[in-house]
């Protein structure tokens, strides 16, 4: 590939820049780019991202009841109406549903990257099995991982994710000289804690990951960290309702 950067915070999108062809993935390590992954393996049938409550409420009023369900926080607090996006819990009801999906930041994130050539949602769930497909679809184009954030903050855990991104897009394949030093960076990070104790440890440590362990998610942060379990290959897709996240593992594609 041509080369490989980080962007720290979803903040810090040039919108503009990714327009130009690049590859976009968007990490929301806790919690919901790993969500999505998650729900994707568990049967759903889609995600739809949306930058809030009241858009995701407007995007259900398109849809036939009984075929989505509504998932979302905002700071940290489940919305009214709303499932949870803890990744154990969507197992209970996601299958062969559409999940129209309302986050604090990875949604947002999402959303703001919607310009990008092509668009994935990245995890530590799904890393490995993501960079084999991009290594293998995207080759020459500019990769740009993009971290979420938090609020405009700067986010451990997210870095973190795309630091194993970039380990296993090297493992495929591609090159040291074509990353960025913010990509260095992330890269060095993860390599220094990259064994499982370490790993759970970096997530633990971060304001996310002490807000989850404070409210009973410790298994959720467990099953998060599960580096490279899942193949899903969450990507962005334009259908004839809108956009959606789909598996492209599962289908056919022209990249």
């Amino acid at each position: 590939m041509r080369s490989v950067h980080v962007v720290l915070r979803k903040e810090d999108i040039d919108e503009v820049a990714l327009g130009n062809g690049k590859v976009a993935v968007v990490f929301d390590i806790l919690l919901a780019t790993s969500a999505i992954t998650a729900a994707l393996s568990f049967g759903a049938a889609s995600v739809i991202p949306a930058r809030s409550a009241q858009e995701a409420k407007a995007q259900a009023n398109l849809l036939a009841n009984g075929n989505y369900e509504l998932v979302g926080e905002y700071e940290g607090n489940t919305i009214d109406g709303f499932y949870p996006p803890f990744p154990l819990f969507l197992q209970t009801f996601c299958l062969g549903k559409t999940l129209i999906l309302s986050t604090t930041n990875g949604t947002v994130a999402i959303r703001k990257a919607m310009n990008a050539g092509h668009l994935y949602a990245g995890s530590l769930l799904n890393g490995r099995a993501l960079a084999e497909h991009i290594c293998r679809h995207h080759s020459s184009e500019t990769i740009v991982a993009i971290c979420a954030g938090s609020s405009g903050r700067f986010c451990l855990e997210d870095f973190y994710g795309a630091g194993y991104f970039i380990s296993c897009l090297l493992q495929c394949g591609a090159s040291e000289r074509g990353l960025s030093d913010a990509a260095m960076a992330a890269l060095l990070f993860y390599e220094k804690y990259h064994t499982e104790s370490d790993g759970k440890t970096v997530l633990a440590s971060s304001r996310t990951g002490r807000w989850m362990l404070a409210h009973g998610l410790a298994a959720d942060m467990d099953y998060i960290h599960r580096q490279g379990a899942l193949s899903v290959i969450p990507v962005l897709q334009k259908t004839a309702s809108g956009w959606e996240i789909r598996d492209a593992a599962k289908q056919t594609f022209s990249f």
